[in-house]
């Protein structure tokens, strides 16, 4: 099985459960703190594949930075969407788990657990 990486914002409760959830599962894997570390293009383009969905899915619309950069424009495009999340990410949502094949979002948290069987 592919390493498991956790996309994991300390700060948000959902992506502290989904850590204890894998800590408590004796899951090997890393963390990857995507508010701290760079998303490029090519990397959030394929997660998205990996994760079966278009990057509006994976938009927080709660946050600022959705709001004020008009991201409910529908008719802004995958790229173009990728890019505000490269350059806001705290607008991505969280807490997702990668094993390189396929990647989930844990909401809720035990979500996760789907990558684990």
């Amino acid at each position: 099985m592919a390493d498991l990486i956790l996309y994991h914002n300390p700060r948000c409760s959902k992506s502290r459960e989904a850590l204890k959830l894998l800590e408590n599962n004796d899951q090997d894997f890393s963390t990857f703190l995507y508010l701290n570390e760079n998303l490029n293009h090519i990397d959030l383009a394929s997660l998205l594949d990996r994760l079966g969905i278009s990057a509006r899915e994976l938009l927080r619309k709660n946050e600022d930075d959705y709001k004020s950069n008009n991201l409910k424009n529908i008719e802004l495009g995958n790229n173009e969407l990728i890019e505000f999340m490269i350059q806001f990410p705290k607008i991505i949502e969280r807490p997702i788990l990668d094993n390189g094949i396929k990647a989930v979002i844990g909401r809720p948290p035990e979500k996760i657990l789907e990558l684990l069987v």
